[in-house]
């Protein structure tokens, strides 16, 4: 038995996200199985760091299984290459202890996302940024983004219904750089919860157009509701960008 972890990018457009669904086959998570299924000549199944949502997008996602195939690193690779869509890659694979977990021995995630401020949207960004047309002051957001540094309970960051799991996270970092308009939020954190980093953007989006104060973040980690954060930003600015064991 072996255990394989690959790292894989892929754009999330057209698919529901990364989890295997019951009643679709169009996930990520089913096209790279399927493949590797056929590749080895066996059922495979593959644990990824974390499920992104339909829409989102990875430059980096973590993943592994384990199989009996003896086939070689590189030729794993081409195969993926050369039969998965061309919207999803196969970018390394490696043979790692059988204790690797994709999932449970992953330390830091970053995430980031992309917001075109401009008057009217990039053509040729248009599918991978949130456009939003009116001016954002970056300050505020930054100052804002400060208070959400840190470890702290996030229920009100995330749309996840049980009461079962912890929602305590520590984020590391939130960065805001503003190029030109086109604005890029990177975060990194622990872990993240369903649509946590989405609903993060979405309260900075909010506090930058002054519909939100600066002084109300924490107001609203404290409540512990999510009525009380902003909204969800879209999916299609959404990266995964690296995975930290």
């Amino acid at each position: 038995m072996r255990n394989i972890k690959i790292v894989i990018e892929y754009d999330g457009t057209r698919y529901k996200g990364w989890q295997r669904l019951g009643d679709s086959d169009n996930t990520i998570q089913h096209k790279v199985e399927t493949v590797l299924s056929k590749m080895a000549g066996e059922n495979i199944e593959v644990t990824a760091s974390g499920r992104t949502d339909a829409g989102v997008h990875a430059r980096n996602q973590v993943a592994n299984f384990r199989t009996d195939s003896d086939m070689s690193e590189h030729k794993m690779r081409s195969y993926c290459y050369e039969y998965l869509p061309e919207d999803i890659v196969v970018k390394s694979v490696e043979e790692v202890d059988l204790n690797f977990h994709s999932r449970y021995h992953a330390k830091v995630k970053k995430y980031t996302y992309n917001i075109c401020n401009n008057r009217v949207h990039d053509v040729f960004n248009r599918k991978y940024a949130y456009h939003i047309p009116q001016s954002l002051n970056i300050e505020k957001m930054r100052k804002a983004a400060d208070i959400l540094v840190g470890e702290h309970d996030f229920q009100s960051f995330t749309t996840l219904k049980t009461k079962k799991k912890s929602t305590i996270r520590i984020i590391h970092t939130i960065n805001i750089v503003n190029t030109n308009g086109n604005i890029e939020i990177s975060i990194q954190g622990d872990g993240f919860m369903k649509n946590m980093v989405r609903l993060i953007v979405g309260t900075l989006v909010e506090v930058g157009l002054s519909e939100k104060s600066v002084e109300q973040i924490s107001g609203i980690l404290d409540k512990k509701e999510r009525k009380y954060a902003g909204h969800i930003a879209p999916a299609k600015g959404l990266f995964l960008e690296e995975v930290n064991y």
